[in-house]
């Protein structure tokens, strides 16, 4: 069965997408831990992150790396935070979240619920 991230990609179930290429794409969480919190993935379904093969993961990295930097200079913030954790989804992906606090990127923290049209704002803000 299909992943809840590779149904994203696909298009069954939709996304505040902030940036795509022809293997990578990053959307918003929509049970962030701050607004802006943006996961990226990869296109082909892999459950581990280190399974990837090393062209794939380097590829993926630098995708990550500019949806970073054009987070960065749309949400205010000190970091974008980085957070592989790989359990909760089998679906490779990474966590990019603007912090200001390390509280910011705890993840045992009740996640926020913005609405539809608060998500559809942020990721018209940040999108490229």
């Amino acid at each position: 069965m299909a992943s809840i991230f590779s149904r994203i990609v696909n298009g069954e179930i939709p996304c505040y997408k902030i940036a795509e290429d022809d293997r990578f794409l990053a959307f918003l969480d929509v049970n962030p831990l701050v607004p802006g919190h943006t996961l990226v993935v990869p296109k082909l379904e892999q459950d581990y992150i280190f399974d990837i093969e090393d062209e794939e993961f380097m590829a993926f990295q630098l995708f990550a790396k500019n949806v970073a930097k054009l987070l960065k200079s749309k949400i205010e913030c000190k970091r974008i935070g980085v957070a592989v954790i790989g359990l909760e989804v089998p679906h490779a992906h990474i966590h990019l979240i603007p912090i200001n606090t390390i509280d910011d990127i705890n993840f045992s923290r009740e996640k926020l619920k913005l609405s539809p049209e608060k998500l559809r704002e942020l990721a018209d803000k940040i999108a490229i």
